[in-house]
């Protein structure tokens, strides 16, 4: 396998790219006061902010107010690939293994919800360099590849549109040794997730939303009158409704501490490349693309033709650990590089120019789980695996439903009235997750699932990428 020399490290930026080209916002005062309001939201990510701007919508009178720890958008809903998937099922796949009579149901809501998305951005003028390009998988192994020609023939049962690309088509895609053939769903988009992200504040604060950063909240407890009160550093809420959009993030609920779990997830940027070195790996086109291993990279153009690249480590610590010096891992950019350059050996010249971590919320079931507490007045919406850039607006309307009490076809899915299998405690959670990562890896290298996968898929905890 080619190697990267360390040059190609040497010196990158440690923030995300997307911080690095678009400038924060000053940030909002942070809450010092008691006040009571009709929504509370927890969370200034995409789940918060999506609550936010649809709540206002629905009941413009009502008062809704949305706090965040630090600053809007500083975790995983500005640091991720931008990749905007159709799904609300993490996959077509995995919403077939897990809810086969509503597959094409979840497939044609998970279409809706990405309109509803496109019809946000034009409604608010939000320019977050947005497209629909598509994406393509490609396969390593021969086994992959008939995993793909497989899904092909499926997705179409469901509702899904996809092309099956063989070895003597590949190069229309791309030009790469490592590759074999692929799989192209054209109902992918691309977005720049911090542009994502500031576009939704200011929607927010345009239609009365009030935000208040650098406001954590503590504890949950009841409230007069029968609401809910969220306690913070410098003052109280007293919220007659309360939607957490916590996430990866210490959960205010109990029960959420075994719903979904931390992991942490790396890419690099490359350096601006010129259109001789796109044309030389064959990628003209604006495609996403991402690998069909188990233990895969998903890479994307930038607007200034720059190539992030990201993924394949995906690293659980063991308690639940939220640390912010695990944002940084040399050892996963190091290999991220040397996986790179195997890929596009015409591009072992390219320096990398930013290096950067966030944290994943994943769930047992890879996909969105909700439910509610305090009799129907606080709501959560949790567990997205990586896939939380348009699913996150499925659950933020999850959450509206509950707090409403009106049945919807939403809260009528079995995704949203069946809770997830919980992880177990430590320390049979870490070392069933550390079983889990050696046995894909595993699968990946020879096309087979072993006892301990096999087990998974029994009880309905197997992985879907």
């Amino acid at each position: 396998m080619p190697t990267t020399s360390p040059s190609t490290l040497s010196g990158v930026s440690q923030s995300p790219y997307w911080f690095d080209v678009t400038s924060a916002p000053a940030p909002l005062p942070a809450l010092d006061a008691t006040i009571s309001t009709d929504l509370l939201v927890v969370g200034g990510g995409y789940t918060g902010l999506w609550t936010a701007v649809l709540a206002k919508e629905a009941n413009p009178d009502q008062r809704v107010v949305l706090v965040e720890s630090s600053t809007v958008g500083h975790a995983a809903s500005g640091r991720n690939g931008g990749f905007c998937s159709p799904s609300i099922t993490h996959g077509l796949g995995n919403g077939v293994q897990r809810w086969p009579s509503e597959a094409a149901n979840l497939h044609q809501m998970g279409l809706e919800n990405l309109a509803g998305i496109e019809d946000t951005l034009e409604r608010y003028r939000i320019d977050a360099d947005y497209s629909r390009p598509g994406k393509v998988s490609f396969a390593r192994t021969p086994w992959e590849l008939e995993g793909l020609r497989k899904y092909s023939e499926m997705s179409g049962k469901y509702g899904e549109q996809s092309r099956f690309i063989p070895t003597s088509e590949i190069g229309e895609w791309t030009t790469s040794p490592a590759y074999l053939g692929g799989l192209y769903l054209p109902d992918y988009s691309l977005v720049d997730p911090y542009k994502l992200v500031l576009g939704l504040r200011r929607a927010c604060l345009e239609l009365g939303v009030e935000i208040y950063e650098n406001t954590p909240v503590s504890s949950l407890g009841r409230g007069s009158g029968g609401g809910v009160a969220a306690t913070t550093p410098m003052g109280r809420i007293d919220a007659a409704k309360v939607a957490l959009g916590t996430n990866a993030f210490k959960p205010l609920l109990r029960r959420l501490s075994t719903t979904a779990i931390p992991v942490y997830d790396y890419a690099l940027v490359t350096e601006p490349l010129s259109d001789n070195d796109f044309e030389a790996i064959g990628w003209t086109q604006d495609v996403g693309l991402t690998d069909a291993s188990n233990q895969f990279h998903y890479y994307r153009k930038t607007a200034d033709n720059r190539i992030l690249w990201g993924g394949y480590d995906a690293i659980y610590h063991y308690g639940s650990r939220r640390d912010a010096e695990l944002l940084d891992r040399p050892q996963t950019y190091a290999r991220l590089a040397e996986n790179f350059s195997a890929t596009y050996p015409q591009l072992s010249h390219v320096r990398f120019s930013h290096a950067w971590g966030g944290v994943i919320d994943s769930s047992t079931r890879f996909c969105l789980t909700s439910g509610s507490a305090y009799g129907g007045r606080v709501a959560y919406a949790i567990g997205y695996t990586g896939l939380g850039v348009t699913a996150t607006r499925f659950g933020a309307q999850v959450m509206l439903d509950r707090l409403s009490g009106e049945k919807t076809p939403r809260t009528e899915l079995a995704m949203t009235r069946r809770q997830a299998i919980p992880f177990p405690p430590e320390p049979v959670r870490y070392l069933g997750v550390q079983a889990t990562r050696w046995s894909m890896a595993r699968e990946d290298e020879c096309g087979k699932r072993n006892l301990w996968l096999r087990l998974l898929d029994t009880i309905g905890l197997g992985f879907d990428s």
